[in-house]
């Protein structure tokens, strides 16, 4: 077993060091998880942080029947890493910014064609929330141009496809509103209890969460491909993976030739069945590409964390940076990127302040033995919003 993974309980592991902060009320969340019924194993990541009712930065392995709210409302929301033909020595932060004007309206006209084709390509059938492709929402998501800053693994950077005198694009959004109907839908007929297996509720749900996660990643897509065509550029997807989810799981049965069937949902966690993935910093910290380890801890539950994680609450923030940044201020960052966001709350809500250091989330999962750090990420724009909603 690694270093940074502790056992809180027989149910209940947690990947992260004694050096790491993780808020008190969070571990409580993870407790109240390990209770559910039917519930085997849950394991925090070394993002964990409270979220409403459970905690996100986790994962959680269940026998007999599934949660829909420990997958949330937006399903399918993850990560999608592309790289672009933009010269690094010529992407210059204000000339990108400028481009980027047109880039929150609904796809226009134009669109609609590749849309469909997509959607058919990817069996999508819902036709409801269409209006809400290409675009990428509130809270945490955004889009990103980078550069790469540092190699740690020359073989294993070269199977990535990057290209280190060009920028990369990384997406973060998910379902938007249609993910989140899933689960209103989900609420007003059944509460928070879970989906037993073999049942008509358990099949529909899992029809509608599928959907969705196709949804997601074909919205990760057009943002992809509508912020390349805005800065007059193209480019090629190197990966894409869905952090809020439901699987079916296998974990061993406390006999290492007998395994257990039953359900993975992960909340803000990271699927570790890709050869790399990329670790998203808060803006103004950087992103890792990482390899997983295939002989990783059970404990950890096949997951990784999916980013830097909240350390203060977004009521908290304004409060918090106010009096000590302005707005111009949080448009810039130590690293010397620009961040473009025209709603004064966001701003404060996410600034770097306002998340754990991707490093030492980083260092966690490196002492658990979970990941072989490939490279390092610099952002150079972030892109969270022009106007005052999002």
């Amino acid at each position: 077993m690694g270093t940074s993974i502790q056992i809180l309980s027989e149910h209940i592991s947690l990947v992260a060091s004694a050096h790491s902060w993780i808020e008190g009320l969070a571990i409580q969340q993870l407790h109240t998880t390990a209770a559910m019924p039917g519930m085997q194993q849950v394991a925090g990541m070394p993002d964990l942080h409270p979220g409403k009712g459970y905690p996100i930065g986790v994962a959680c392995f269940s026998l007999g029947q599934l949660y829909p709210a420990l997958v949330g409302s937006d399903i399918g929301c993850g990560m999608s890493l592309w790289q672009t033909g933009l010269a690094c020595r010529k992407a210059k932060p204000d000339k990108l910014a400028n481009s980027l004007k047109n880039v929150e309206q609904p796809l226009d006209a134009s669109w609609h064609s590749l849309i469909q084709s997509e959607k058919s390509a990817r069996v999508i059938t819902n036709d409801g929330f269409d209006s809400a492709l290409g675009t990428i929402g509130s809270g945490n998501h955004f889009a990103e141009f980078q550069q790469v800053d540092a190699v740690f693994d020359e073989a294993l950077f070269a199977v990535a496809g990057l290209d280190p005198k060009h920028l990369q694009l990384l997406v973060h959004s998910g379902s938007r509103g249609y993910g989140q109907s899933i689960l209103q839908q989900h609420v007003q007929q059944f509460g928070h209890q879970g989906l037993a297996d073999n049942t008509p509720e358990q099949r529909d749900y899992l029809k509608q969460h599928n959907d969705a996660l196709r949804w997601a990643e074909l919205n990760r897509v057009l943002i992809a491909r509508r912020f390349l065509e805005a800065v007059r550029t193209e480019g090629q997807p190197l990966l894409d993976v869905n952090h809020n989810l439901v699987t079916p799981f296998s974990y061993p049965d406390g006999d290492v030739n007998t395994q257990q069937q039953g359900w993975l949902h992960r909340k803000g966690a990271t699927p570790a069945d890709q050869p790399l993935l990329v670790i998203p910093g808060s803006r103004g910290d950087y992103s890792w590409l990482v390899a997983p380890l295939t002989d990783a801890d059970p404990a950890a539950l096949c997951s990784l964390a999916h980013g830097a994680g909240r350390k203060w609450k977004r009521s908290d923030c304004k409060g918090r940076l106010a009096h000590k940044y302005s707005q111009a201020d949080l448009q810039r960052t130590a690293l010397g990127s620009q961040v473009i966001c025209g709603n004064k709350e966001l701003l404060y809500e996410e600034a770097p302040q306002a998340y754990k250091d991707s490093r030492r989330v980083i260092d966690d999962m490196l002492e658990a033995g979970l990941i072989r750090l490939v490279a390092r990420l610099k952002p150079v724009l972030t892109f969270k919003t022009l106007g005052g909603h999002c």
